[in-house]
């Protein structure tokens, strides 16, 4: 019987298999639960590959099967998960009291952003997004990337990880703080 799949494809998925490495150890936080998603998810593109359409990129397409992947990986491990609460709980954050004043107001007027739709567009900023995102306290980290990259409701994110909303909602606006911060520094200003 002949392989459908072609040497070309088998390569692309080799050079993208390290891009898929990288998110995967950012969400789970654990090497071998990141390699235990990434070759689920080569291996799902290995044995369909006329599933991809080319109606995307490879690398997106991809994206989407490991984003499956890590959800199901984070729900059949879920005892195992353990969140570092030993500096992210609700106490206090001196990020929080340097960048607000206290009537809620921000102390310093945010930098201007110029157009972020266009650098949405660009890989430069794709690259400094995700070193920012890998410098967050692991647990920030982890739930950031559960709500905005694996797209779960707070709700299923509360009962995954059994978290209040309020602390969920406490750790992601710390997190996003944190985001605008390295990305003032790092990405807008620097431009």
């Amino acid at each position: 019987m002949p392989s459908i799949i072609s040497s070309e494809y088998e390569q692309q998925l080799v050079v993208l298999r390290d891009y898929l490495m990288r998110f995967a150890r950012l969400q789970l936080r654990n090497e071998a639960w990141a390699e235990d998603a990434v070759s689920e998810t080569l291996l799902a593109a290995l044995a369909k590959p006329q599933a991809f359409e080319a109606r995307s990129q490879l690398k997106t397409w991809l994206v989407g099967i490991l984003k499956h992947k890590i959800i199901d990986i984070l729900r059949q491990r879920q005892r195992e998960v353990v969140l570092d609460e030993g500096s992210d709980d609700d106490s206090f954050d001196p990020l929080e009291h340097m960048a607000f004043k206290t009537d809620g107001h921000f102390a310093e007027k945010p930098t201007e952003w110029g157009n972020p739709e266009r650098d949405m567009q660009s890989r430069q900023f794709f690259a400094v997004l995700e070193a920012c995102t890998e410098k967050l306290p692991p647990a920030q980290g982890r739930l950031f990337l559960m709500r905005e990259w694996l797209e779960l409701s707070s709700e299923d994110i509360c009962k995954e990880l059994s978290l209040t909303p309020t602390n969920l909602y406490v750790q992601l606006h710390r997190a996003r703080l944190r985001l605008r911060e390295c990305l003032e520094l790092n990405w807008f200003v620097t431009r």
